[in-house]
């Protein structure tokens, strides 16, 4: 069973584009990028890490998979995986900068309510080229409203490029009877 992005590509397109509270140098990027002059430096085309949140934005599939103290998502995209850690650990000072970072989280309710830090900048938040610095905070709430639907409230806080904090939605369908692939 896995669950793949209804309309891939775009983190904001539920609140519009307008409405991110970009500053002025990430309009400038995400204008650069938007153009297609710096398309060829999307992560992607150079098969490294899509990182989050843009992994979970692939147009292939991807799985969840969960114990008592760990939440596994993995990504046919680029073969990759993700840990969420639900034992109420501590973020450590000095975490190793990565594409996927470093995830914990905890339940409310029927909600899974997932923080990542420690990514390393070098990502793209979605395909249409809004950046990300290494002070990147993503807070992703997932919930499953009905069956074959997913839903994941996205909340972005980089005070590099973004004047507050934000947040997008994006609903994920079960596509069910699926393995996924080698990427």
């Amino acid at each position: 069973v896995g669950y793949r992005q209804q309309l891939p590509g775009r983190i904001a397109a539920d609140i519009g584009i307008e409405n991110v509270p970009m500053t002025a140098e990430a309009r400038k990027i995400h204008a650069a990028r938007a153009t297609g002059l710096l398309g060829l430096e999307e992560p992607d085309a150079h098969c490294l890490p899509q990182g989050v949140p843009k992994i979970n934005s692939a147009p292939v599939p991807f799985k969840i998979v969960q114990t008592d103290k760990l939440v596994v998502l993995v990504y046919e995209a680029f073969n990759l995986w993700r840990q969420v850690h639900l034992d109420n650990r501590e973020f450590a000072e000095d975490l190793n900068p990565s594409w996927m970072g470093y995830s914990k989280g905890r339940w409310e309710g029927d909600e899974l309510v997932v923080e990542t830090r420690g990514l390393n900048g070098k990502q793209w938040l979605d395909h249409g080229g809004l950046p990300a610095s290494d002070k990147l905070t993503v807070i992703e709430r997932f919930r499953r409203p009905s069956f074959g639907r997913l839903e994941i409230q996205i909340t972005i806080n980089d005070p590099t490029y973004y004047t507050k904090p934000w947040t997008a939605n994006t609903i994920l369908r079960l596509v069910p009877d699926t393995e996924l692939f080698e990427f």
